[in-house]
């Protein structure tokens, strides 16, 4: 099981067994959602994840027409990423976890569309093109 907060620890939740998949995304959303040149998220089955604490203290965000973003009302951390495509998914940044979940990055996304003050050089697969998975 692997566990994770927010920022200010009003949220919590954990997620139980192996993710579906990890990567890297450089979409233009999820860059300024997060105030960061790319965002490593963690994809779940909607079932693996739970919340333990701070129901009451998430806040949603309709930032596309399929996409649904949710956040700390306390600390604003970016919390969940649920879309339309991928409706039994649940995605979780990589970085509000405690320790391990079980997978290191497989893969950036959307690689088309990064930053140029970014130099990515790990051997991942890079994915792009106008659906943001398209091999490059």
């Amino acid at each position: 099981m692997a566990v994770g907060s927010c920022f200010c620890g009003a949220v919590r939740f954990e997620a139980t067994g192996t993710p579906k998949w990890v990567a890297h995304c450089h979409c233009t959303m999820c860059r300024r959602a997060h105030a960061a040149g790319y965002v490593t998220w963690v994809g779940y089955p909607k079932a693996a994840v739970t919340l333990t604490q701070g129901q009451d203290n998430i806040a949603t965000y309709k930032s596309s027409g399929p996409a649904t973003r949710r956040f700390c009302r306390t600390c604003g951390s970016q919390l969940f990423f649920f879309h339309e495509t991928y409706a039994d998914e649940m995605h979780v940044p990589r970085a509000l976890f405690e320790g391990d979940v079980g997978m290191a990055p497989k893969a950036h996304i959307y690689f088309s569309d990064r930053v140029d003050w970014i130099d990515v050089h790990d051997g991942l697969r890079k994915k792009g093109g106008p659906t943001g998975l398209a091999n490059l």
